[in-house]
């Protein structure tokens, strides 16, 4: 409705959302891949911590993934500024103690029943004030002929848990991130 959007700004980029977000928070971003985004998170945001999600647990991401991105990361972790998690978005982020993280990136399966799970659960583990934020607000990939449900879980969430959309992005691809808070 009106009032989720009241506060709506709009961003050329997800780099100009990363640049909006907290700085020097602790952070999770759940759908790594090999971890370009995780790259710009550290340097658009310099966080006290920044967990990293993924199952990494198909053979498009598998053990090679997983392990690159170890390696990319190698002295973050060695310094504690970056922990990787290996499992599923929403089983990982369960065991995270409540009201722990700043802000949360979702960029995983797209699909509506899990992106609703993260969310929800997202809700729990942000600190009063804490954002939730995530890729792909976009009814699917034409490209690859995959319907995703992000726009819907989204909305669904706003409305029933009383979030706003406070950024939405607007890259030409269409493939926007969006960050909520609570209103």
């Amino acid at each position: 409705t009106e009032a989720h959007l009241r506060n709506t700004r709009v961003l050329p980029d997800r780099q100009a959302l990363l640049r909006s977000l907290p700085r020097d928070a602790v952070v999770a971003e759940l759908g790594v891949d090999e971890g370009g985004f995780s790259e710009e998170i550290l340097a658009l945001t310099a966080p006290r911590c920044l967990h990293l999600v993924d199952a990494w647990g198909t053979k498009r991401y598998g053990d090679r993934k997983a392990q690159a991105v170890r390696e990319r990361f190698d002295r973050h972790i060695d310094a504690g500024t970056v922990v990787i998690h290996r499992g599923l978005s929403t089983d990982v982020l369960a065991g995270f103690d409540d009201a722990c993280f700043d802000w949360i990136y979702i960029d995983t399966n797209h699909r509506y029943e899990t992106t609703a799970r993260e969310l929800a659960l997202g809700e729990q583990k942000v600190r009063p004030g804490g954002i939730l934020a995530g890729h792909d607000y976009v009814t699917g990939s034409w490209v690859r002929a995959v319907r995703y449900g992000v726009v819907e879980a989204v909305n669904e969430f706003c409305v029933t848990r009383n979030w706003e959309m406070l950024y939405l992005t607007a890259e030409t691809h269409r493939h926007l991130s969006f960050a909520l808070r609570k209103i």
